[in-house]
């Protein structure tokens, strides 16, 4: 479970660096501040409530993550200051922050303070461990419409729900770490070099076609170019702008899509080869390997953890850890 203690620093002191050891907390804490939690599938939250501390120049400080867990801070009220790596990050209401699995995350309150901490093993599903790099050490707002929106639906997520059956709780936890991967990509990419506006669209139609035709395993990257009008090679090459090849990112969406529907709850539910026949597999066992390659876990064993979530597998994040090398030749097993 990770830790969540309250603890005043001593007067004109800041909160210890990363790796210090946490004063303990004094009888007056629970005066001082609240901390209340609760347990939506495979995610702990954590609601906290805090004072400034009087007698340690108006601030007080919470230890709201350390151990084998990612946490992410979502203030409500009031404004804070998220002390990661040795940094400071100012924390307004509407924005989050993310620290990775392994690093203690101290909030510094001077205000009165609510917010929620959300918690979850660094071996579950979610973003990989560099999209939380990237994500690591920036407050994410309502700068951009994914950080708006994923900030929106953490605050619903927040919520206490008495009766929620296990199965939609685990997969609305799913969706809330596919908006942080989007967000990661989206953030990285917008560190990259710009991509001009006419390439942009060209992409976009290329993603369309590819969607539009997921299912089909007679489509290749000689296809496409076609049905375009220009080449493969230029193809490949508008892809590198997305620092994928068009191979590859039709796989990630394949896989994405065989990973939704084996979570779907179902009386009947599908059969791993049916799931990835209807996404374009055309080998199961090639599927099987692919799958486990990216996400740590068989299909089969995916689908008794989507059905059973006290037994959900462990999951070591997306599509783009496919290795082809270790894989196999893409030409032998068509996208």
């Amino acid at each position: 479970m990770p830790v969540l203690t309250l603890a005043p620093p001593s007067p004109g002191a800041v909160p210890a660096p990363a790796g210090a050891q946490q004063p303990a907390p004094p009888r007056a804490v629970p005066h001082a501040a609240s901390i209340a939690g609760h347990r939506l599938g495979p995610l702990r939250i954590s609601s906290i409530v805090a004072a400034p501390w009087p007698a340690a120049h108006g601030r007080s400080t919470v230890l709201c993550g350390q151990g084998e867990h990612v946490t992410l801070v979502l203030p409500h009220h009031g404004t804070a200051a998220l002390f990661l790596d040795g940094g400071r990050l100012p924390l307004r209401p509407g924005a989050f922050a993310v620290a990775r699995a392994g690093r203690p995350v101290v909030l510094e309150v001077s205000e009165d303070f609510s917010g929620t901490a959300f918690h979850w093993s660094r071996e579950a599903a979610g973003p990989t461990e560099d999209d939380l790099l990237e994500l690591s050490g920036t407050a994410f707002g309502t700068d951009t419409g994914t950080a708006a929106l994923a900030a929106t639906y953490l605050g619903l997520l927040a919520r206490p729900v008495l009766s929620l059956d296990p199965q939609v709780a685990a997969r609305l936890v799913t969706t809330a770490q596919d908006l942080l991967t989007v967000l990661a990509h989206e953030h990285r990419r917008r560190a990259a070099r710009p991509v001009p506006e006419e390439v942009r669209a060209t992409i976009a139609r290329t993603k369309e076609y590819i969607l539009r035709r997921l299912g089909d395993p007679g489509l290749t990257p000689e296809g496409i170019a076609a049905a375009h009008h220009f080449s493969v090679r230029y193809l490949h090459k508008l892809y590198q702008f997305e620092g994928v090849t068009v191979g590859r990112w039709i796989q990630r969406r394949r896989l994405e899509m065989c990973r939704r529907d084996l979570a779907r709850p179902s009386a009947r539910p599908a059969t791993v080869s049916a799931v990835a026949g209807r996404w374009g597999f055309v080998s199961t066992s090639h599927f099987s390997r692919v799958f486990r390659a990216t996400y740590g876990v068989t299909p089969r064993e995916w689908q008794a953890g989507a059905r059973e979530p006290g037994t959900w597998p462990t999951v070591l994040g997306p599509a783009d850890r496919c290795d082809p090398a270790r894989d196999g030749p893409a030409r032998r097993h068509p996208l």
